[in-house]
């Protein structure tokens, strides 16, 4: 009798994740057998769980906070798109072997592609606010796709330097006092820190900052609707939120745990709202 396929998500705090509810929604929608669960793990104890979990039943597991860098260094096969970005979101546990991918920057373009449609790589520049792991996955997705100048913006330029000595893309540091004064002339704008979350001080907005012909994108998803967003939108922007990055970038790793291929639709979004 095979085993049920176990998978879940690792992080340090985890209990907020949505991925259960996300992956949980697949498993019920298309009838198949198997688990998705949230496993708290602290960053000491992180290389003995990893190699336990295939012996449990755990065909992979999503990674998230703090856990991404070290996730990569204790892989045994590590993907182009992993190493390029120099974190691991998505293990898969085959044969014996830890096998590392990020997800995160296919995920970030489906949602960019899905919600601003008349978007193109070679419309012009794209400003990126931050240069945490996040950005990283989404320079070296916007590179990937032929993006032929990539702005980028971080509150600490030291942070922001080593971003850009680490990742082969066509980067242009901004001095954070400047971003707004770029935003005028990118055709995309991205917002990858946590600046406008929920319970985090909001971005320093200034009137007119927005060029109604560009398209801004927040990675924040809680709320759904951030303020960045809400004054790019009353500026004739097309605006993208951030829910659709963390649906598209679930959907390569429940694919290879789970033998389907999921679809993101409204009534996933729902559902991962608590609709």
């Amino acid at each position: 009798m095979s085993k049920i396929p176990l998978a879940g998500v690792i992080g340090c705090p985890v209990a907020h994740s949505r991925s259960p509810v996300l992956h949980g929604t697949w498993l019920r929608q298309y009838g198949l057998k198997g688990h998705y669960v949230p496993l708290h793990v602290e960053k000491d104890d992180l290389p003995q769980v990893l190699r336990a979990l295939p012996q449990m039943g755990f065909v992979g597991v999503n990674v998230t906070i703090p856990h991404k860098e070290a996730a990569l260094a204790l892989a045994d096969i590590v993907s182009p798109m992993a190493r390029a970005i120099g974190a691991a979101n998505t293990l898969t546990f085959e044969e014996g072997q830890i096998r590392a991918d990020n997800t995160d920057g296919y995920g970030f373009l489906q949602n960019l592609r899905e919600g601003a449609q008349d978007w193109q790589p070679t419309n012009g520049p794209a400003l990126v606010l931050g240069a945490g792991g996040a950005a990283r996955a989404v320079i070296v997705a916007l590179a990937d796709a032929g993006v032929p100048q990539i702005w980028l913006s971080n509150r600490t330029r030291t942070r922001a330097e080593t971003l850009q000595a680490e990742i082969s893309a066509p980067i242009t540091l901004i001095d954070w006092a400047d971003w707004t004064q770029a935003a005028q002339d990118a055709a995309l704008i991205i917002n990858t820190t946590s600046l406008g979350m929920a319970g985090q001080p909001a971005l320093d907005l200034a009137d007119g900052l927005f060029n109604s012909g560009s398209v801004v994108t927040d990675l924040v998803y809680t709320p759904l609707e951030t303020e960045f967003l809400r004054q790019a939108q009353k500026s004739g922007c097309v605006t993208v939120d951030g829910l659709g990055m963390l649906l598209h970038q679930a959907a390569p790793g429940f694919e290879r745990w789970f033998g389907h291929k999921p679809e993101v639709t409204e009534a996933l979004r729902a559902a991962v709202l608590g609709k």
